[in-house]
């Protein structure tokens, strides 16, 4: 029975459901066929340019950001897919702060879908530190579909692990 680390607070139907679609080895299929459009956001730099387009679509009050990268350790050491940062350093007499977005490397190959969901989750951070109704609200706001891509991306690293990619 394969570890399904990436649904573990989902029902066990759904997760039986998961189960059989790895054994049948139609899981990587399913999505292929769901979210065939890939992204071009291959370097740092397209995917600062990315995030601040989404930021300063639906967030543009709020703080400003000093990086965007991906990261090849997030998923390893951080056990996340997105990290967002908000760092302070004082400079003579004053406070200067510094916020950064990092994206799991891989959803450089992650269809494109997938790489909105996880920016979407980590411009919230800026808005709303918690997991809360409010976090979530401003997510969908952001992208309607958060929620099923949010499920969908967790198929997508389940399939990735059961592959040993």
């Amino acid at each position: 029975m394969p570890s399904l680390k990436y649904l573990t607070g989902y029902p066990e139907p759904l997760q039986e459901q998961v189960r059989q679609l790895l054994a049948e080895d139609r899981l990587g299929a399913l999505l292929q066929r769901r979210y065939p459009e890939a992204h071009e956001v291959r370097s740092d730099r397209q995917l600062y340019d990315y995030t601040q387009d989404l930021k300063d679509r639906y967030l543009r009050k709020s703080v400003p950001l000093n990086k965007v990268c991906y990261d090849n350790k997030l998923e390893v050491v951080k056990h996340a897919l997105g990290l967002h940062t908000a760092v302070s350093r004082v400079h003579g007499g004053r406070l200067k702060a510094s916020r950064e977005i990092r994206v799991a490397s891989v959803f450089r190959q992650a269809p494109a879908a997938f790489l909105r969901m996880i920016v979407v989750h980590e411009l919230a951070h800026l808005k709303e530190a918690d997991h809360n109704k409010a976090f979530y609200q401003l997510c969908q706001h952001m992208e309607p579909d958060y929620l099923q891509l949010e499920f969908d991306t967790r198929l997508f690293l389940t399939e990735l692990a059961h592959r040993g990619g």
